[in-house]
């Protein structure tokens, strides 16, 4: 019997769609090119097949998503996938927490981090770099506004560039995107 994962974790859940997604083998020309970049270029996953029935914005959401999550230049990869834990976790998005959680920790290595975030939610505390990344992240996904320059300070004196910046901010942003379209359509399940 499969039941609904309500708390945060680093076991990627089932991800269980509300509305019946695309059948590949059925799909119309448009959905199948829209669907030829996936989300981390991996394969076609029940999400990408739900998101197919507005093939138009697939076709945009997918390349830009990979270039935000996984361009070359700026932010580290590990930084940015913080950024959408922090994103995920003020949003209640326990399947995208999961999946960016992960990733951060295969990338750094680290589980310390991921696991005083889950324990401690925004009030976790963690080193000054990964704080200044982790509380700008939360803040814009909070409310953008609450974004301060003093924010954006913090990030500078931690060493990141405006590049960089600019990444995290991205990342915060997308995640926004990708948290609301996860709970709307549909719900992170355990087997």
């Amino acid at each position: 019997m499969s039941e609904v994962v309500h708390t945060f974790t680093t076991t990627v859940p089932r991800w269980q769609p509300y509305v019946v997604p695309v059948d590949f083998a059925t799909a119309t020309d448009e959905q199948h090119a829209a669907m030829q970049t996936t989300p981390s270029n991996k394969g076609i996953s029940p999400y990408v097949l739900t998101l197919a029935h507005d093939p138009e914005t697939l076709a945009v959401r997918s390349p830009l998503f990979n270039l935000i999550m996984y361009g070359k230049d700026g932010l580290a990869a590990s930084e940015r996938e913080l950024g959408a834990v922090a994103a995920s976790v003020v949003n209640r998005c326990v399947y995208c927490a999961a999946v960016h959680a992960s990733r951060f920790n295969n990338l750094t290595k680290r589980t310390d981090v991921i696991e005083a975030v889950f324990a401690d939610g925004l009030e976790a505390t963690l080193d000054e770099h990964l704080q200044a990344i982790f509380d700008l992240s939360a803040r814009l996904s909070i409310t953008p506004p609450e974004a301060t320059a003093a924010d954006a300070q913090a990030l500078a004196d931690v060493g990141l560039d405006e590049l960089e910046a600019l990444d995290l901010v991205l990342s915060s942003a997308i995640f926004g995107w990708a948290n609301r379209l996860m709970h709307t359509l549909g719900e992170p399940m355990k087997d």
